[in-house]
């Protein structure tokens, strides 16, 4: 995120930063967020440095949108923007604070709903 660029959105990412919630008690599955600002670099143009994750019964990550390694064709490139499901990577097109969160519970509840965690 540059100076010019004010996302309203971000305060609420932030506030999520070391949270860990319970979705679901039966089945034992649960997200994780850790959201932190850090300088703007080619590695982290928008100024933060994301994880955000679901994670099944085992500790498994299931789920996860973060921007700390290199995927893809560029596994020996620069870093990018991504998002894991199941045991795929792909690349993800950060836009703002509050597209990310939306993003993320919308794989989070299609991957619950594939594996009957919600109807």
């Amino acid at each position: 995120m540059t100076e010019e660029t004010y996302d309203p959105s971000l305060d609420a990412l932030l506030d999520l930063d070391g949270q860990v919630l319970v979705i679901d008690p039966a089945s034992r599955h649960w997200v994780k967020f850790v959201v932190t600002r850090v300088p703007v670099s080619p590695e982290k143009p928008h100024g933060l440095d994301y994880s955000l994750t679901l994670h099944g019964p085992d500790g498994e990550r299931l789920v996860g949108f973060d921007n700390a390694h290199p995927v893809g064709r560029r596994k020996r490139g620069e870093p990018q923007d991504h998002r894991h499901r199941l045991r795929t990577v792909r690349p993800y097109d950060y836009q703002d604070a509050a597209s990310l969160i939306v993003d993320f519970w919308e794989t989070v509840d299609a991957v619950l709903k594939e594996r009957g965690v919600l109807q």
